[in-house]
């Protein structure tokens, strides 16, 4: 008898180990989006179930109730500095994210339960915050829960929920201006080699400080002067200045510095359609002063 159990034991100690190296497919599988924005970063982990011929909403997923966005685990979504979303303020760190979905709108839970196993265990005294969006019906149907982060810009980014042919879009916010000038600021007064060209970038692109730009992207060819990316963005930024010659001359001197590089193509390109929008600028306003 003794040796009738022991044999038991070794069996299923040997099932145990097999079942724990064994890899089957998974119907919902687990996924992780890391997404660099502001000045930080977006991390969200859930699991993506499938259609699989099912109708969702309204049907598998009921409308009016408590949904974990996703399978098995509560979605879980990670703000690395204060954000807004849908005018709310959130504080930066970790949430499982809870929805409610409806016909016409959704709404959407931030909640302290990250280790939450869907639903179970939601409360809604650990609701950090409360919103509606408007749902939106797609034309083509998506088989598979994607939750995407797009149309990012220096500031701001859409968190988009799709499936079936429903989609729902969080629009987040990162107040950020403050926390860039400060970092600028401390990179600046750093030894070499300092930040001139980013610095510049930045407030081409977010349309400020134009005279500062200029004098950064100077200072940025100074310490590389054959920088075929810093002289077209020197172009750019005197051409938004109204420097028509300085923003020509700095164009072809872009395309002088990318010969022969990887990026010869792409810079011709660019540079000549500036040139000739610069062009083109100089004529319509002859003709008008005509």
């Amino acid at each position: 008898m003794k040796q009738f159990f022991v044999s038991v034991l070794f069996v299923a100690a040997s099932l145990a180990s097999y079942a724990q190296g064994l890899k089957l497919p998974a119907l919902s599988p687990t996924t992780k989006i890391t997404q660099d924005f502001s000045v930080s970063n977006i991390e969200i982990n859930y699991s993506r179930p499938s259609m699989r011929g099912r109708k969702i909403f309204g049907d598998i997923i009921p409308y009016g109730k408590i949904w974990r966005t996703g399978a098995n685990a509560a979605t879980k979504i990670k703000f690395g500095e204060d954000v807004d979303i849908a005018g709310q303020k959130i504080k930066a760190g970790e949430y499982a994210m809870y929805t409610m979905p409806d016909k016409d709108q959704w709404r959407i839970i931030l909640n302290t339960g990250t280790g939450n196993w869907g639903a179970d265990g939601y409360s809604k005294e650990n609701d950090v915050a409360r919103f509606t969006v408007k749902s939106i019906a797609m034309e083509t149907e998506v088989q598979t829960f994607t939750i995407d982060i797009s149309d990012i810009t220096f500031n701001s980014c859409k968190i988009e929920l799709m499936w079936e042919k429903t989609k729902v879009v969080l629009p987040v916010t990162a107040h950020n201006g403050e926390t860039v000038e400060t970092n600028i600021d401390k990179a600046i007064n750093h030894p070499q080699p300092l930040p001139y060209f980013q610095a510049a970038n930045y407030y081409y692109e977010t349309n400020q400080k134009t005279d500062i730009a200029s004098s950064y992207v100077n200072k940025a060819l100074e310490q590389d002067p054959k920088a075929f990316y810093i002289w077209y963005l020197k172009a750019r930024i005197e051409k938004r200045k109204g420097n028509n010659d300085e923003a020509i001359s700095a164009a072809k001197k872009s395309m002088e510095m990318a010969k022969g590089s990887a990026n010869e193509a792409e810079y011709i390109a660019n540079n000549t359609k500036l040139i000739d929008e610069i062009n083109g600028s100089i004529r319509h306003k002859q003709d008008i002063d005509k």
